[in-house]
């Protein structure tokens, strides 16, 4: 499945405080909890609960979330489908990005251990 630019450009205006209570319902509808899913997020992102709390309040689109965040170096190593695309194979970072979030919160809403999900073993 190819991302067209009109798909990366939704993402890219994508507000992070509309998405993140699906992201919250989609774990504690399966057993995980907030504090997980802050845990995976600041992996990801380098950002703590405040930050996340600020990006929120502040209703940052996912282009001004990743801007500030300090990706994790181990990121590269999220792989698979997310939503009908292979994530290694996006070409356009910031689309990448916001598919490597979905992964993790996939993977932790699925049952996953925290330390695969966090690229540990």
């Amino acid at each position: 499945m190819k991302v067209t630019s009109k798909h990366n450009d939704r993402i890219a205006n994508m507000k992070f405080s509309s998405v993140y209570p699906h992201y919250v319902t989609k774990v504690e509808k399966k057993g995980r909890t907030k504090e997980e899913l802050h845990q995976v997020i600041e992996w990801l992102t380098g950002f703590d609960e405040s930050k996340i709390q600020n990006m929120i309040d502040e209703e940052v689109t996912f282009e001004t979330f990743f801007e500030r965040a300090e990706l994790n170096p181990n990121a590269h190593l999220i792989k698979g489908v997310i939503c009908g695309y292979r994530i290694e194979e996006i070409e356009y970072p910031l689309t990448r990005q916001a598919r490597y979030l979905d992964k993790l919160i996939d993977e932790l809403a699925r049952g996953r251990k925290m330390e695969k999900i966090l690229r540990k073993a």
